[in-house]
């Protein structure tokens, strides 16, 4: 009897260790469980919405864009004409700040959550100064009367409107709401996905 016991002490020790071991796994296992019950979807949608509306803005897509424009006067039986040719930047943003719990509807029966966005809106344009080229026909009238101040003025503003135009074209809109609702997208889906919750995410513009 007494030459079996050191012979059963480490097999003990051995199923004491992996009973302990199994307890612990369970213990992890569960409180991850019991964790992820923790946080609803509700919840985790909840947070997502007050970390957008927190970043405020959200410039999803940016673009270049050339205005090029002519003006012309007349005066004293002359002529004179300006072209200019003005490139600039335009930000497309969203504002996040406007986004409210309102916006937000989620399905619990599918899991599927939809977002509506305030309208995107177009900020600058921001004018490349120093790409800016001008060409200028009449050197007479431009010389002798304030013509070329004149056609100055008239070129700046139609090459803005017309940046503020090319930027509103069908396709770079396209371009901004899609990159715009992809990351809003993301910016919910991946908390739920974190949380172990498998959601469909939508995301809509106001019409």
């Amino acid at each position: 009897m007494t030459t079996s016991s050191p012979r059963l002490a480490p097999r003990l020790i051995s199923l004491a260790a992996a009973a302990l071991l199994l307890v612990a796994v369970w213990w992890a296992v569960s409180a991850w469980q019991d964790w992820q019950k923790g946080y609803d979807p509700e919840t985790v949608v909840a947070a997502s919405l007050q970390g957008l509306q927190e970043q405020n803005i959200l410039v999803p897509f940016t673009a270049r864009y050339v205005a090029v424009v002519t003006s012309t006067q007349s005066r004293m039986g002359l002529s004179a004409k300006k072209t200019l040719i003005m490139p600039g930047t335009v930000r497309y943003e969203v504002d996040l700040g406007k986004l409210k719990q309102s916006d937000l509807d989620w399905d619990a029966a599918t899991n599927a959550l939809i977002v509506t966005l305030p309208p995107l809106r177009l900020a600058g344009p921001e004018i490349d100064i120093d790409a800016i080229s001008e060409f200028r026909d009449g050197a007479i009238l431009l010389t002798l009367t304030d013509a070329e101040q004149t056609l100055d003025a008239a070129n700046r503003k139609a090459a803005q409107d017309e940046l503020i135009k090319q930027a509103k074209g069908t396709t770079p809109m396209r371009l901004a709401q899609g990159a715009a609702r992809t990351a809003v997208e993301q910016s919910f889906a991946m908390p739920l996905k974190a949380a172990g919750i498998d959601a469909k995410i939508t995301v809509r513009f106001a019409k």
